[in-house]
């Protein structure tokens, strides 16, 4: 790519209609929005689209008019360390927005930076906000108020998440479809009930790492979200075989449960699910015997029998 002279890049010669000679056509003499910005410059890395800004001023216009029109935007594609300055820049007139990742970004990223991209991209359907420490609960409740096509989000370690912030977003993105609350401490089962009971399309949901969830909230998310598919419950020391039973009964669509460190799970309400194929995190007792006695046949040779 480094390689490529942009500037000089062209098309094929063509006849000139009105001359009747041939004409060389530069890459940027074809139709901007129609032609490079969906069928050429799509395909191009955005570390790459970023550092093509350089090469000429007709570039640098060109790449802003790319920029404002892209619908996806993943820092994880720019680098690891991308300064704020220009996260504002390149996000400054993009109105188009689909899917947003700023995990890249959570060294520095804060509300005063996210809340403008959030407030001018109402067509935002993908969200991931995942380990961002420096945003707060107004960042989500702008989602929640602007974003009501919203159908993932990812707010996993985003331990300023509250109770209040994610009634707004069950009250605003009821087309949800998936949500990580991985180690969202803060909430409670009040918290994660409500969002079951307006979010009844959910597929996907994750309440991993919070010891505060308990049978109630499992319960209410398998009694409201029928249509459930994926549920991380990793870690959720209070949930209780009680649960898991609910979520066999009424979640006949579900493919996958993670249970591990759940100590209260065992296999009497596991079984169930295992027997509709449900992939789970835990391997079932025989299993694990059979590896606890290969574990123990490999140190046989060090084991003194004459003890």
């Amino acid at each position: 790519m480094s390689n490529i002279n942009y500037q000089s890049t062209h098309i094929p010669e063509a006849m000139d209609s009105e001359t009747g000679k041939l004409s060389k056509y530069q890459l940027l003499d074809l139709p901007w929005e129609d032609v490079l910005v969906t069928h050429v410059f799509s395909y191009l890395p955005l570390r790459h689209l970023v550092t093509l800004q350089r090469v000429s001023k007709q570039f640098c216009s060109f790449i802003q008019v790319y920029l404002a029109n892209c619908r996806t935007f993943d820092l994880s594609q720019v680098g690891p360390h991308i300064p704020k300055e220009a996260f504002c820049s390149i996000l400054s007139d993009n109105k188009v927005l689909q899917n947003l990742s700023v995990q890249n970004c959570s060294d520095w990223i804060s509300d005063k930076e996210l809340l403008p991209v959030i407030g001018q991209n109402p067509h935002l359907q993908r969200v991931d906000m995942r380990s961002c420490a420096g945003l707060s609960r107004h960042s989500l409740v702008a989602v929640s108020l602007s974003c009501l096509r919203l159908q993932h989000l990812s707010l996993a370690h985003c331990e300023w998440v509250d109770s209040l912030s994610l009634r707004s977003l069950a009250d605003h993105c009821k087309g949800l479809r998936s949500v990580d609350l991985t180690a969202c401490r803060q909430l409670k089962d009040e918290a994660i009930c409500y969002l079951a009971r307006r979010c009844q399309a959910l597929r996907s949901l994750s309440v991993a790492v919070n010891a505060n969830v308990t049978d109630e909230s499992v319960e209410e998310v398998a009694k409201s979200c029928r249509e459930l598919e994926e549920l991380d419950l990793t870690g959720c020391l209070r949930v209780r075989n009680e649960a898991i039973r609910t979520v066999a009964e009424y979640c006949p669509k579900l493919r996958s449960l993670k249970v591990n460190h759940c100590h209260n799970v065992t296999e009497s309400s596991l079984g169930v699910l295992r027997k509709r194929d449900v992939e789970i995190d835990v391997d079932p007792p025989l299993q694990r015997a059979l590896v606890l006695l290969q574990d123990v046949v490999g140190f046989a040779p060090f084991i003194n029998l004459q003890i």
